[in-house]
């Protein structure tokens, strides 16, 4: 690599608030919106929330070009565009007025997460860290509390402002989030010319057909199906149960103070654990959380049990999908790699909501929904056993 490069300071405070501001204005505000919009345009919700789904799909297919682009050039121009394109779509979805130009929206908003948000943030920290698995760990810490500042921040602007006036203000901390992308940048290291010919040394097609790749892989996307599916469903699956609604909103609510602990136990333990170690004991306890979740639909006990498991193995697996990686396929090509395994995770991810709730429809409940998840939290576990075993 040429070039001065980031200190670890200025990797976690840089990425912690540039992460935190782009998701927090690109994402999380979406469900806050569907009713004004509903209210002032007319869509349906069908519409509104199929062109959110388009923004994934077009997300992951942009995510391993973005890695090889990564691998060859840095992140300089493309992280620059990738923000700067942010905040220009989010003053274009302010002024929407026709459905076909919000599809275009969301589908751009899918590509700049691709080349500005986690997948590339997470390969520049392990491309420029001296100690990458506590730098990623940190910045987790703060991108952690992206639904806890954004979501009341935005509530608050659309009440202030109405929808198109939040998205604007939402646009402006978008743009101060690219300023910050820029100065950081300037120090960051470019690929020298023999580590950018490197990056191709093994091709794609080779990593493929490698078995840690193919279990990581695996992994990636069970936990990718679980994540959106429980996103979109555990607050009416708990409701279900009949129990009270402040019991609910709070067993969902502790899926991230839940997470900060596990993190918070992991920065402590320091080098002493390994991702490998790390990887184990968070896909393991996906099965057992999402089990415990199925067995007595009745025992409040045994659904905190799993609201205890799901959100550390989350949490953990946050940074074993960046460090993980980067500790089992090494740092060549790392771009590639990891853009690789968000495309293959891109289906399961998309398709998950709309499985369960074709699952909860057909049977009448969602009965079955926890053995499913059981059953993908157990391929989550064989596939990073795959990956994890020594060669």
């Amino acid at each position: 690599m040429s070039g001065r490069g980031l200190s670890d300071r200025a990797l976690v405070w840089g990425m912690a608030s540039t992460q935190l501001i782009g998701w927090g204005t690109l994402f999380t505000p979406f469900p806050l919106m569907v009713a004004p919009m509903e209210a002032e345009l007319g869509w349906s919700r069908v519409l509104i929330n199929a062109a959110y789904t388009c923004g994934l799909l077009a997300s992951g297919l942009a995510a391993a070009p973005a890695g090889r682009w990564f691998d060859r050039h840095g992140p300089h121009g493309m992280m620059t565009a990738g923000t700067i394109a942010a905040a220009a779509l989010l003053v274009a979805w302010s002024l929407v007025a026709h459905p076909v130009v919000f599809f275009a929206i969301w589908i751009g908003i899918g590509v700049a997460q691709a080349i500005g948000l986690w997948g590339i943030a997470m390969a520049v920290v392990v491309a420029e860290a001296r100690d990458a698995t506590r730098t990623i760990t940190i910045i987790s810490f703060v991108t952690g509390l992206t639904g806890t500042v954004f979501l009341p921040f935005s509530e608050w602007l659309i009440h202030a402002l109405g929808w198109r006036g939040a998205l604007q203000a939402l646009a402006a901390l978008q743009g101060a989030s690219a300023v910050i992308t820029v100065l950081m940048l300037r120090h960051a290291r470019r690929p020298a010319p023999g580590l950018a010919a490197a990056a191709t040394r093994i091709p794609l097609r080779t990593r493929l057909r490698q078995p840690a790749f193919a279990g990581l892989a695996l992994c990636f996307a069970a936990h990718a199906f679980i994540a959106t599916g429980l996103g979109a469903h555990l607050i009416p699956l708990l409701r279900e149960r009949g129990w009270p609604e402040a019991t609910v909103l709070l067993l969902a609510a502790a899926h991230g103070p839940a997470q900060v602990v596990a993190r918070g136990l992991l920065f402590a333990a320091g080098r002493a654990a390994t991702m490998r170690s790390v990887g184990l004991l968070a896909s393991g306890l996906v099965p057992v959380g999402m089990l415990a979740l199925a067995v007595a639909p009745s025992s409040l006990a045994l659904t905190i049990a799993f609201v205890l498991c799901w959100a550390v193995a989350d949490g953990l697996m946050t940074i074993v999908r960046a460090a993980g990686t980067a500790e089992i396929l090494g740092r060549e090509g790392y771009g590639a790699v990891t853009g690789a395994l968000s495309a293959i995770a891109m289906l399961p991810r998309t398709a998950a909501p709309l499985l369960l709730a074709l699952l909860w429809d057909g049977l009448g409940g969602y009965a079955a929904v926890p053995w499913l998840l059981t059953a993908v939290g157990g391929l989550a576990l064989l596939g990073f056993a795959m990956a994890a075993r020594p060669r």
